[in-house]
């Protein structure tokens, strides 16, 4: 969630643009987000001070059924000045993959039945919607927004719902549906979203906050969040 704007030069082929941070080239051209956790250490009140500081936190190399992989780590501080106290701290990872080919195995996990939770709702993405929150994070990221490259040269069914996009409609259905802001989240994103087909977000009480899934037209676990609140 936390953006940045990145000199075109410095874009990768597929248009990701580091989100403020150039990631290295591993020469692995496939890149899609894996999970991210956020804490919320302090309000930021409105016309403060805030410094931006971005890097590349871990590279981690594996070896799957479907080629080298590898991720990234990317860790975002945003801290309140003069007085350097830490805002907000995100880490986000993401993994890098070799040309067109089949995503991780084993990721999607099926629903048995159609979601049941305490509280759902459909949302049904499309292209503008995505453009626009593109648009709003500078990300150039071309699965999102090019339909082309998205499905000839990536082998996507249609554009993919970006997985910031994803965390904010459950974290905007948490706060509508149960008046709750989150303090602190972890996010794994366990299988893609498509534009145009509508996905279910779900919502469940436990001990100590919230769970929030995203499902597929399917019925297929796509989004895990686990939300602490106040």
């Amino acid at each position: 969630m936390l953006a940045g704007d990145t000199r075109r030069s410095a874009l990768r082929s597929d248009g990701f643009p580091g989100l403020g941070v150039p990631v290295p080239d591993l020469g692995l051209p496939r890149l899609m987000l894996g999970s991210r956790t956020v804490t919320y250490l302090e309000d930021i009140p409105i016309g403060a001070g805030v410094q931006r500081t971005s890097t590349v936190g871990r590279i981690e190399h594996k070896s799957t059924k479907a080629g080298p992989l590898a991720l990234v780590t990317l860790v975002h501080e945003l801290m309140l000045t003069p007085s350097g106290r830490r805002a907000v701290v995100e880490s986000q990872t993401y993994l890098l993959m070799p040309p067109r080919g089949p995503l991780p195995a084993a990721n999607r996990i099926a629903a048995a039945e159609p979601v049941t939770a305490a509280h759902t709702k459909a949302v049904v993405p499309d292209a503008t919607m995505l453009f626009q929150y593109s648009a709003l994070g500078f990300n150039s990221h071309r699965i999102h927004i090019d339909r082309p490259y998205a499905v000839e040269v990536e082998g996507f069914p249609d554009l993919v719902v970006n997985g910031g996009l994803v965390t904010l409609l459950l974290t905007e259905f948490l706060r509508c549906e149960i008046g709750r802001a989150p303090s602190s989240l972890k996010v794994r994103h366990v299988a893609p979203l498509y534009c145009n087909q509508p996905m279910t977000l779900a919502l469940d009480p436990t001990d100590h906050g919230w769970t929030l899934r995203a499902f597929d037209h399917q019925q297929c676990l796509a989004v895990d969040m686990e939300v602490s609140v106040p």
